[in-house]
């Protein structure tokens, strides 16, 4: 085995805090490419329903004799 003990594997003399953060940085950005999409399709579908829920209760002008005021 290469390293000796996990303070070793941590540490990698003195390299360690660079390519430990370089690891957490790419696993980041990577979670966040894959997370996108599902948020933009979660937002996306709530904001239909909620086109869709106004676009049913709105009025009907055409032929609608509350629409008159008569």
């Amino acid at each position: 085995m290469y390293f000796d003990s996990l303070q070793a594997v941590l540490y990698m003399d003195g390299h360690g805090p660079y390519v430990w953060a370089a690891y957490i940085i790419t696993v980041a950005v990577i979670l966040l490419i894959l997370w996108a999409p599902v948020g933009r399709k979660t937002r996306f579908i709530q904001q239909l329903q909620g086109e869709l829920r106004r676009a049913a209760g709105a009025p009907n002008n055409k032929g609608d004799s509350n629409a008159s005021g008569s």
